[in-house]
């Protein structure tokens, strides 16, 4: 069981990084829309991607209750071990990817708010943030 669970595990963090890098994608060309749709299929794979990892250490407690005299080097076949590397390696570019994602949307997010900060100034009133001041050629309304 546990190289069926490592082998979906890493199933689902191919697939999390083939979104990821979509909305990359779609983030230079100004898709947002697209990219929020895709929000739920990624919590789906990062729940589904818990869950394996949950039973994965599930799997190898399991190993070393059996035997608590072998180190888990020892307990771990080589096709676990293999899998084991793929996974980490799978969560590294993940990571990465998830970084490159992370300065794009910083950088759109700034944009927008200078952008609206240029069209409706705002004024700092003590403790409680900003607080638009009225603008006499625009409101927006929710």
């Amino acid at each position: 069981m546990l190289h069926h669970y490592l082998q979906s595990a890493i199933n689902d963090l191919r697939s999390l990084l083939a979104i990821t890098r979509q909305d990359i994608e779609d983030i230079k060309e100004a898709k947002h829309q697209i990219i929020f749709s895709r929000t739920k299929t990624k919590d789906d794979l990062i729940a589904s991607f818990e869950n394996k990892k949950s039973l994965i250490d599930h799997e190898i407690l399991k190993l070393t209750k059996e035997r608590p005299e072998t180190s888990l080097s020892d307990l771990l076949d080589q096709e676990a071990t293999i899998l084991l590397g793929e996974l980490r390696e799978s969560l590294e570019d993940l990571k990465e990817e998830n970084r490159r994602y992370a300065r794009m949307v910083l950088a759109v997010s700034e944009f927008y708010n200078s952008l609206l900060e240029r069209l409706l100034p705002s004024q700092t009133q003590d403790y409680s943030g900003k607080k638009h001041a009225p603008s006499s050629f625009l409101t927006l309304e929710a």
